[in-house]
């Protein structure tokens, strides 16, 4: 098991290690409820849907986060469990790079009429709820009118995100430094509609627009569907804190473009 192969590559070179409980009953030990409590460094084993709930799990960015590729694309992960040896070794030597990736704070209420408060490392997605016919949205940029999008849905995606959903919507790829975020409609029915690219500066606003009473969804990084509250608008800004994830020294994000999307080059 490769939990057992992480803990001891790590012991081996006198890492501590504490798990969280229920992944510590896998193999036998007993582990803790709240595992990131004053640790240096977060360890997520599996692809980078486990390394998002890990992040929204914890419920903060400040502690760095590594990831062991045991699940399929992993575009964030740290290395693949072929690698955990030299991972270990790089950790205790310190050789390891650490990357801020901007993360989006994010207000809405919901149908109960209830605040929420959520942090997004890769997108806010607003989208159709029960049928299958669009929905009229209205996004505003810094107070300003952007445009009144009648989609299946909209996209508001970081640097991380825009090689997930918003790829998958025809949204451009977007540099893991580059300070901005990117506006992604879904199946928009004008075809003008494309993405937009904004500062990272800016306060976006997103509110159900025109008369339809249809139901719209709302979703962080594909958890926490909630239905939006009328009248609710969603406001989505770049969070104080970034998400600071780990990388092998020699690595780079366009390594992992590379690889993942089988570009040439390599």
């Amino acid at each position: 098991m490769v939990l057992r192969q992480v803990q001891a590559a790590l012991a081996g070179r006198g890492i501590e290690t504490v798990i969280e409980r229920e992944s510590a009953i896998l193999i036998g030990l007993e582990g803790v409820e709240r595992a990131w409590e004053g640790a240096d460094l977060v360890i997520s084993l599996g692809g980078d849907g486990t390394l998002l709930d890990t992040v929204h799990s914890m419920g903060r960015c400040d502690i760095p986060v590594a990831g062991v590729n045991i699940g399929t694309l992993g575009f964030l992960t740290t290395c693949t469990a072929d690698d955990v040896d030299q991972f270990a070794a790089v950790l205790s030597r310190g050789e390891h790079e650490v990357v801020d990736r901007a993360v989006l704070a994010v207000q809405m209420k919901d149908a109960e009429g209830v605040e929420h408060a959520r942090v997004a490392l890769n997108e806010v997605v607003l989208m159709r709820g029960e049928t299958g016919r669009l929905i009229s949205l209205e996004a505003r940029v810094n107070g300003e009118l952007l445009n009144r999008y009648r989609a299946d849905g909209l996209i508001v995606a970081t640097p991380t995100g825009s090689t997930a959903y918003s790829l998958a919507s025809g949204g451009p790829l977007i540099g893991e430094r580059a300070g901005v975020f990117v506006i992604t409609p879904i199946c928009p029915h004008t075809l003008s509609n494309r993405s937009l690219v904004l500062g990272d500066s800016s306060v976006i606003e997103l509110v159900a627009g025109g008369s339809s009473s249809e139901a719209i969804l709302f979703t962080v990084d594909g958890r926490d569907v909630l239905r939006l509250g009328e009248g609710s608008v969603v406001r989505i800004e770049k969070g104080p804190t970034p998400l600071q994830l780990v990388r092998m020294p020699g690595h780079s994000f366009y390594d992992t473009l590379r690889g993942k999307l089988g570009w040439s080059g390599g």
